[in-house]
């Protein structure tokens, strides 16, 4: 036991252990503080990881069942778009058609873009073809009906072919077409051979013959 000289003495040693048990309950009460306040964080991290497992879920399965909209509504228009292109494959196929003949056709019945994919398609796959249909229909002319080359482009041109192409095919075939209009002219003028040479020559003009060909018609 220690042994103080003073009253003064022993009063400031008391001082001192009062303010040293004061500290030490100070630190014990902030531990308790940081105790509490740890377990107090450890709960909101609980509950927080719990609600984003909850939204996480949640979140998954609205997903899922977008995800089979998203699917139910691709599959109904993919059946859509082949119902749509069956019924135009049935309508080209029965019968040569030109592509303006097919929108004309199906164009309030289809909507624009998903007539431009079919026929794309078909004519991807040689179900429509103009330049195969001008070819077609020059010789199925020709052959059947006297016809000047101005009325056979005519024709063409009324199933809406574009002009590009109709020009582009009578000059890669210029010689062949010239001598078929040369003998349709003939053809007519000696049907006609009763008439007078002047009404001939009007009627074949206003067919669209040409100078040279009603010429060469009229010749004895």
């Amino acid at each position: 036991m220690k042994v103080y000289n003073n009253i003064d003495d022993l009063k400031e040693a008391l001082k001192r252990k009062n303010g040293s048990n004061k500290l030490e309950y100070k630190d014990e009460s902030n531990n308790l503080k940081d105790k509490h306040a740890n377990s107090e964080y450890e709960n909101i991290e609980s509950l927080n990881y719990k609600k984003k497992l909850m939204q996480t879920k949640s979140n998954i399965q609205g997903n899922a069942k977008n995800n089979t909209s998203d699917n139910q509504g691709y599959f109904e228009k993919l059946e859509n778009y082949d119902r749509l292109k069956t019924k135009v494959l049935k309508y080209v196929v029965y019968k040569k058609r030109t592509e303006n003949e097919i929108r004309q056709k199906f164009a309030k019945e289809i909507d624009e873009n998903t007539l431009d994919e079919i026929i794309s398609e078909l004519t991807e796959n040689g179900y429509i073809n103009d330049d195969d249909y001008i070819k077609r229909a020059v010789n199925e002319f020709i052959a059947l009906r006297n016809l000047s080359l101005w009325e056979i482009k005519y024709k063409l041109i009324t199933k809406g072919i574009k002009s590009d192409k109709i020009d582009e095919y009578f000059e890669k075939n210029e010689d062949e077409l010239n001598d078929y209009e040369k003998r349709s002219a003939k053809k007519i003028a000696i049907k006609k051979e009763n008439f007078d040479k002047i009404e001939i020559k009007k009627y074949l003009v206003k067919k669209g013959y040409r100078e040279d060909s009603i010429r060469e018609a009229l010749e004895d």
